[in-house]
């Protein structure tokens, strides 16, 4: 999954894709059409900046930095568009212009977010975030991360369903870095396999990520080799879904791992 943000302030490549203060539209589908190019299957593209500390925006701000993206992308491109976001309008908007997947770090707890993801029709991925982005790096706690990050991730399933939304449709993630310390996220990365026991496919985001920063010391643009790592891990864990800013070198790690997971099977 290739990450493209809309926003001017996301913590890695926010505003890379503006000119003058407004989105270049053809600079973005250059960047979707080389993540294409390079292997991803799915591109999840985000208009509200959720890293630790950030603003929120309008729902006109959100629906006009998203919809025109989605909707050329979807008719120009042969891939799967997902849509970050957490605002029903639009989830709404999104599915009409062609996305073809809802991924909502707040796993559908927006007002209106369960009826709007369940009236679209399409699959979703609710991930787990402890607080909101303003204040969730502040102290998060947790008696057994693992424990509790499976059972937020499983209440928020059965509300789903509750409002029609088929099992089958549902994809989780733990939400590294969303409300966790560092220790959080390694016991949420050893801990994989204990999610992938709920029976729902496993999206996983380390790309680029602060933890990266605070283990080893790099700067965003430095922290590529640690991702590539991470991806692979969380892969051999049991994610099936990597979300990640440097498609091409994420796809060469992760073959590497299906390779090894084929031996013997030719």
């Amino acid at each position: 999954m290739g990450v493209i943000n809309t926003t001017p302030d996301s913590f890695s490549d926010g505003g890379t894709l503006y000119r003058s203060d407004q989105l270049d539209l053809d600079r973005a589908m250059e960047r979707a059409s080389a993540m294409v190019a390079s292997g991803a299957a799915v591109l999840d593209v985000g208009g509200e900046s959720t890293r630790p500390g950030a603003a929120s925006v309008s729902v006109q701000q959100e629906l006009d930095r998203v919809v025109p993206l989605v909707s050329r992308i979807s008719e120009e491109l042969d891939v799967v568009v997902s849509v970050d976001t957490s605002t029903p309008e639009v989830m709404h908007a999104a599915a009409g212009a062609g996305a073809g997947m809802l991924n909502d770090v707040r796993a559908l707890r927006r007002e209106g977010a369960l009826e709007a993801a369940a009236a679209t029709q399409l699959p979703i991925c609710l991930m787990h975030m402890q607080g909101e982005p303003s204040t969730m790096q502040r102290d998060p706690s947790y008696d057994d991360v693992v424990a509790e990050v499976a059972g937020f991730l499983q209440t928020r399933a059965t509300a789903c369903m509750a409002v029609g939304i088929p099992r089958d449709r549902l994809m989780v993630d733990p939400g590294f870095g969303f409300g966790k310390t560092v220790a959080h996220n390694l016991q949420l990365l050893a801990g994989l396999p204990t999610l992938a026991e709920m029976g729902m496919p496993i999206l996983v985001g380390l790309s680029r990520k602060s933890m990266i920063g605070k283990l080893i010391g790099r700067e965003v643009y430095e922290r590529l080799p640690a991702s590539l790592a991470l991806a692979v891990m969380a892969a051999e864990r049991g994610a099936n879904l990597i979300r990640t800013h440097d498609v091409a070198e994420t796809a060469d790690a992760v073959s590497m791992l299906a390779a090894l997971r084929n031996l013997g099977e030719e």
